[in-house]
C-alpha cells in the first residue's frame, strides 16, 4: 500500500482522503479548475447514492470492481477504466466483489470549459464511462494535481496556473490520438494539417513533417491532400510563404534578406530563386513596382 493510502481516514463505507480547493480570479478566468479529489479505499459494504452533484466528477479505478447505475443503465467496471457524474444527473455506484479490494482515485471539476473537454475525451452524460484510458499517464497526471492540491492553502495564482496545466495534461491523456486512423474520407485530418501549415510555414516545416504529424505514409499524405486541397502540400506551403512574403514587400520596410530569413529561407539566394519561379518577378522588382 502507498504512503498516500496509509493515510486514509475511516467513514462508514470506506477508508478516504478528502482535498478540496477553492478557486480564485485566475481560476474562474481560466474557466477550468478542480473543486475536490480524493483517494478512497472501499470497505465490503460500499456504495455512494443514489445522489446528484454540481460538478464534473471523475473516478479512477485503480484496483478491483465497481458497479455504476446511471438513468436506466448499468455498467461495471475494473482496474483501468474511469467514469464521470455530470452534473444534474442520478448516479448510484457500489462495489462489486473482486480478488482485490476497490480502491479509486477521484477528481471534481467545475467551470465551462469541463465538458467540452470532456467531450473530446468522449465522456458525455449518455455515455459516461471510459475502458482502459487510466494509464501511466493519467494516473502520474492525477497523482500530480492531488499533491498541488494538497500542498494548497490559500489562493495563489502559481497554483492556479499549476492546477490549469495539470489538469490539462490529464484530460489530454484521456482523448484519443489528434489524427485518427486513415478512413476513405480524410476531410478531418488534412484540415487538421492545413490549420498547422498555415501556422508553421513560415518556420522551414517539411512535407515529411506534415505527414507524420497525421501519421500516415508520406505518398499517401501527398495523394490525399492534393485530391481534397487541388494543390500538393508542397505548393500550398509554398503559397503561404510567398503570400506572406509578397505582403511583406508591400507593407513593411524591412530589407528582401531580412524577409527572406524571416520566411524560414536559409539565404537571399534561395529565397530570391523561389520568389522569381513562382512570381515571375524577382522581390526587388515587385517591391519597386508597387512604389510605383
Amino acid at each position: 500500500m502507498s504512503e498516500a493510502m496509509r493515510n486514509l481516514q475511516e467513514y462508514e463505507y470506506e477508508y478516504a482522503e478528502f482535498i478540496y480547493y477553492t478557486p480564485g480570479n485566475l481560476d474562474r478566468e481560466g474557466q477550468l479548475w478542480p473543486v475536490r479529489a480524493g483517494r478512497s479505499l472501499a470497505k465490503p459494504n460500499y456504495r455512494v447514492g443514489p445522489k446528484r452533484i454540481e460538478c464534473y466528477s471523475l473516478h479512477f479505478v485503480y484496483e478491483g470492481r465497481v458497479g455504476l447505475n446511471y438513468g436506466d443503465q448499468h455498467i461495471e467496471l475494473q482496474k483501468g477504466d474511469l467514469f464521470c457524474l455530470f452534473p444534474d444527473q442520478t448516479y448510484h455506484y457500489y462495489i462489486i466483489p473482486a480478488e482485490a479490494p476497490l480502491q479509486m482515485n477521484w477528481l471534481a471539476l467545475d467551470g465551462s470549459r469541463v465538458m467540452p473537454l470532456l467531450k473530446l475525451a468522449g465522456l458525455v452524460p449518455e455515455q459516461p464511462a471510459a475502458p482502459g484510458k487510466v494509464t501511466s499517464r493519467v494516473q502520474a497526471a492525477l497523482e500530480r494535481i492531488l499533491g498541488a492540491m494538497t500542498r494548497y492553502e490559500r489562493w495563489d495564482p502559481a497554483v492556479s496556473l499549476e492546477l490549469e496545466g495539470q489538469i490539462c495534461e490529464l484530460l489530454a491523456g484521456l482523448m484519443p490520438e489528434a489524427f485518427p486512423e486513415v478512413s476513405p474520407s480524410p476531410s478531418g485530418w488534412v484540415s487538421q494539417c492545413m490549420e498547422f501549415m498555415n501556422l508553421h510555414a513560415t518556420e522551414g516545416i517539411t512535407v515529411q513533417q506534415v505527414a507524420s504529424l497525421a501519421g500516415v505514409h508520406r505518398s499517401y499524405f501527398t495523394s490525399a491532400f492534393t485530391s481534397q486541397v487541388g494543390v500538393s502540400p508542397q505548393k500550398y506551403i509554398q503559397s503561404i510563404r510567398m503570400g506572406k512574403a509578397k505582403r511583406l514587400l508591400a507593407e513593411t520596410e524591412a530589407t528582401i534578406t531580412e524577409i527572406a530569413l524571416s520566411l524560414g529561407y536559409p539565404n537571399l539566394y534561395t529565397f530570391t530563386r523561389a520568389f522569381k519561379s513562382y512570381y515571375k518577378s524577382s522581390p526587388l522588382h515587385t517591391r519597386t513596382a508597387g512604389d510605383g
